[in-house]
């Protein structure tokens, strides 16, 4: 299993809070115009047009200074989000961590690993009639590294996050059919009632959950939008068409398939509506069905002045813990022998489990944010659950299947991008525009409460112009041995990279 994480400079996303606003009005402005930090919005419009819903939405959101687009009017960068070309390169060096408690499949590797990745990134919409809209958002990606055979099958990996149809019948009523990446949550380290993550993320470019969620696979699904005046409705149905298929690792990449058996192997349906209830305040109800599975979430955010913002996430449904879901899905899949014991203990009983996720974003300064949220993971590793996991795997060889086992379960957490700790800690500051406009500044901590293990991250970004910017990226991973982030294969990886716009 691998563990290593591709480190690359993303824009800051531009959230809505609840994000109850629908996918139409929360899209993603290009790097060369983006937002100082994740910024929360609770209003929710009525708009006649694709361009009138961006445009009203953009001007509502709290705080003043808070979208630095460098234009007069931040509507163009929004409406530009879904019509870039990019060709981005990145090089990544990687130390790894000798003497690990319980090896990995990477102790093999040499102390320090590279990886170089070019990247042709394509975001596209066509107006096919009045009411009709085609949008496709690829990426391709060619990629070498220490570990990886020249002119490799796993060499180019073509990445289809979306494409579908929208048709808009009626004023306030809109349809998509195809490959959508519906997202919810306010929360940027953890999004507990943003149910379609799991799965959706293969070449990861970095370890911010905030850009993940925005450049992650689509589910192949039909979803109907009803957006009013003050309120807000989604209906979402996604087919189960495959079986499920394994976790993928870097050596198992696929090359051109789409990985349908990640995002629908399982049939699923959402349901999903906010209401304005005046004062800056629009609740959000989710309900939400996989396979025979069902959870119900919710998500509140509200303004106190204009330079705080606080919002709370909840998740919860009848769900074994992260041990046994982990081990299920590997025998299901091959991954795991159905005929031997489990080498850790595990619960096969489901019972009601709750997720959460509650925080604060703070702006001191026109320029300057910070969110502080607290996680809350029921089905995640306990205390007793790490000392567990650690005595059963010290000393085993990484090719052993006991270790093997045991990381697959931690892979498992990441494929499903839900956090192994069960408490977490996960502090962000964003600072665009420092010193000069072009320049932005951004980091993240996120750490595991029990045992203060820590992920931290740094970045830095300038736009040299309007079509090429640069930036660098490190990322290192604190803690002892006997810890959530000490115990993994890196101690750190270093990015740097170039963009140019088309």
């Amino acid at each position: 299993m691998s563990f290593r994480v591709h480190i690359g400079l993303m824009a800051s996303t531009l959230l809505c809070a609840g994000c109850s606003v629908p996918r139409r009005i929360a899209d993603l402005p290009p790097r060369s115009a983006r937002s100082g930090s994740p910024v929360l919005s609770a209003n929710v419009t009525n708009a006649p047009s694709t361009g009138q819903r961006e445009d009203r939405d953009l001007v509502s959101i709290p705080g003043e200074g808070k979208l630095d687009t460098g234009a007069v009017s931040p509507v163009p960068a929004a409406r530009a989000a879904n019509q870039r070309i990019s060709l981005e390169d990145a090089f990544v060096l990687t130390v790894q961590r000798s003497g690990q408690v319980v090896p990995s499949s990477q102790q093999d590797l040499p102390v320090s690993s590279w990886q170089n990745l070019l990247f042709l990134d394509f975001r596209k919409q066509w107006p096919l009639h009045d009411r009709l809209t085609l949008t496709l958002s690829d990426r391709i990606n060619l990629r070498s590294e220490t570990d990886l055979p020249a002119l490799g099958r796993e060499d180019v990996i073509n990445n289809f996050r979306e494409g579908y149809l929208s048709w808009h019948p009626a004023d306030k009523v809109y349809f998509d059919l195809g490959r959508i990446n519906v997202k919810s949550g306010a929360a940027l380290g953890f999004n507990p009632s943003d149910f379609f993550k799991s799965r959706s993320v293969q070449v990861a470019l970095t370890a911010d959950p905030s850009a993940l969620r925005e450049d992650r696979f689509g589910t192949l699904m039909l979803e109907t939008q009803y957006i009013g005046e003050g309120r807000a409705l989604t209906v979402a149905v996604a087919p189960a068409l495959v079986a499920p298929g394994p976790i993928y690792t870097d050596t198992t990449l696929p090359s051109f398939d789409p990985s349908i058996n990640c995002t629908n192997a399982f049939s699923r349906f959402l349901i999903r509506g906010s209401i304005n209830l005046g004062s800056d305040f629009s609740p959000e109800l989710i309900f939400y069905r996989e396979g025979n599975l069902s959870k119900a979430g919710a998500n509140l955010t509200r303004s106190i002045g204009q330079r705080v913002v606080v919002y709370g996430e909840w998740a919860g449904g009848e769900q074994s813990g992260v041990i046994d879901r982990a081990l299920q899905f590997g025998r299901r899949t091959g991954t795991i022998p159905v005929g031997p014991p489990s080498v850790i203990y595990d619960n096969p009983n489901a019972r009601f489990q709750n997720d959460v996720a509650v925080g604060a974003s703070v702006t001191p300064g026109t320029k300057f944010t910070v969110n502080l949220e607290y996680h809350f993971h029921e089905a995640g590793f306990s205390g007793s659950d790490w000392s567990h996991w650690f005595r059963t795997g010290r000393g085993q060889p990484g090719s052993s299947s006991i270790a093997q086992e045991l990381w697959y379960i931690r892979e498992y957490s990441n494929d499903r991008q839900e956090p192994i700790a069960m408490h977490s800690a996960f502090l962000r500051a964003d600072w665009p525009s420092f010193l000069t406009r072009n320049l932005e500044l951004s980091g993240f901590i996120d750490t595991d409460m029990h045992d203060g293990s820590s992920l931290v991250q740094a970045s830095v970004g300038y736009n040299l112009s309007d079509r090429w910017s640069a930036g660098a990226q490190v990322t290192a991973y604190l803690g002892s041995r006997i810890s959530d982030f000490g115990s993994l294969p890196q101690t750190s990886s270093t990015l740097f990279e170039a963009t140019r716009y088309f």
